[in-house]
């Protein structure tokens, strides 16, 4: 299977991370960065070429474009993964740590978890898996029912599993993700976490209590209704995936939904929104 590297010189991390964002909408599955280069990787089946210039073309990118294959895209992803520190929400303690198996664990850390660094989004190093986990310490998960919908790497399931949820559901439609989803439950001692593959969210345990959408705008969007129909009245309903430039569309779906909204946050230009399903 061949993948297709982009390159690009950004002149801060700003520039970079506005690259991400526009490159995310249209399903680029994983970045580098480096200093002052950013790299992004797709299956060279499922490049839209025709997006992919039209976001070029609007904000007037120059990149360089090569072919890679799979075995070397997997090296190159390890071989800049660096651990991830998730502090506390009230206090400078080290709430979560993730890490590749060949980093040392850190002992200060009250949850510490591997994720084998694949090409699957979701790794802790963007800013919307990073906003969730910092939610997610703010979040009492004992016994409780949980989706995550667009497991990704599945980081968030394991998260919540250690936080002490008595049932977990990840959810995800992407080969890949669901091989790497599994693979990290094994590296994770994991034993309440049922992967599903699906493209749209479903309950196969059980009401969600708590549910976790770190996803696209326009998936979201699509799944409202099904969201709805998978979580418990009153179920505490956290998403990522969206941009700030986004936050009125995905307000107004919530409001006509019966999803209340109870905080807004955002960081490099992502959001990550705090809800409860209203009776």
């Amino acid at each position: 299977m061949a993948y297709i590297e982009f390159t690009f010189t950004v002149s801060n991390t700003d520039e970079s991370e506005m690259i991400v964002a526009l490159l995310d909408e249209i399903n680029m599955e994983g970045f580098l960065e480096e200093e002052l280069i950013l790299k992004a990787y797709i299956k060279e089946s499922d490049l839209d070429k025709i997006l992919f210039e039209n976001i070029i073309e609007q904000n007037n990118l120059k990149y360089t474009e090569s072919v890679i294959e799979e075995e070397n895209w997997n090296a190159k992803w390890e071989s800049g993964f660096e651990p991830i520190t998730v502090l506390n929400h009230n206090d400078s303690s080290v709430f979560a740590f993730v890490r590749a198996n060949f980093h040392a664990p850190n002992p200060n850390a009250a949850h510490d978890i591997l994720i084998t660094p694949k090409m699957s989004f979701g790794t802790g190093h963007h800013a919307t898996t990073l906003q969730m986990m910092e939610e997610m310490s703010k979040i009492d998960f004992k016994d409780k029912v949980v989706i995550d919908f667009g497991t990704g790497t599945g980081v968030l399931a394991i998260l919540a599993e250690k936080l002490g949820a008595k049932s977990i559901e990840a959810i995800d439609y992407d080969d890949w993700s669901i091989n790497n989803t599994n693979e990290n439950i094994i590296a994770n001692n994991c034993s309440r976490i049922k992967v599903v593959q699906a493209d749209k969210c479903i309950e196969t345990l059980g009401k969600a209590d708590v549910l976790l959408a770190n996803i696209n705008l326009n998936v979201i969007l699509n799944n409202i209704s099904h969201i709805k129909n998978c979580c418990k009245i009153a179920s505490i309903m956290l998403f990522s995936g969206i941009l700030v430039d986004d936050t009125l569309e995905i307000t107004t779906a919530f409001e006509k939904a019966g999803i209340k909204v109870n905080e807004i946050k955002s960081k490099n230009n992502w959001l990550l929104i705090s809800t409860e399903l209203l009776p």
